[in-house]
C-alpha cells in the first residue's frame, strides 16, 4: 500500500515577524514565514513550517505550484486530508486566539 498524498493550497506572507499558520484564506490556508522572498528562502521556510506542523520529514513536503508566487500548492506525503484540516485548525493563530478568550 502506498502512503497517502494530499495537496494543499496556501497563501504565503513572507518576511513576517514570526512563522505561523494564520487561518483560512478562502479555499486556502494563510501562513506567515519570517524568511524573505529571495532565492527560495521563503519557500524553504514554508516547507519547514509544514513539515514541523505535521511531524513529517522535509522530504515529505514539496511545493508543486507557485514557486515564485504567494499562492502555492504543496504536496504532503504520508498524511490524509482529514488530519491536515485538524492539525491546521488547531495550529492556526485564529483558533488559538479563540481558545485564549474562552479561558
Amino acid at each position: 500500500m502506498s502512503a497517502a498524498t494530499t495537496r494543499l493550497r496556501l497563501r504565503v506572507s513572507p518576511g513576517s515577524g514570526r512563522a505561523e499558520i494564520v487561518g483560512r484564506h478562502g479555499d486556502a490556508w494563510k501562513v506567515r514565514v519570517t524568511a524573505p522572498p529571495e532565492q527560495g528562502r521563503a519557500n524553504d521556510a514554508v516547507v519547514r513550517l509544514m513539515a514541523d506542523t505535521f511531524a513529517l520529514p522535509l522530504s515529505a513536503v514539496a511545493i508543486v505550484s507557485g514557486h515564485s508566487a504567494r499562492d502555492k500548492i504543496i504536496e504532503l506525503t504520508g498524511v490524509g486530508p482529514a488530519l491536515i484540516e485538524r492539525r491546521l485548525a488547531s495550529a492556526s493563530s485564529v483558533d488559538r486566539g479563540r481558545k485564549d478568550r474562552r479561558t
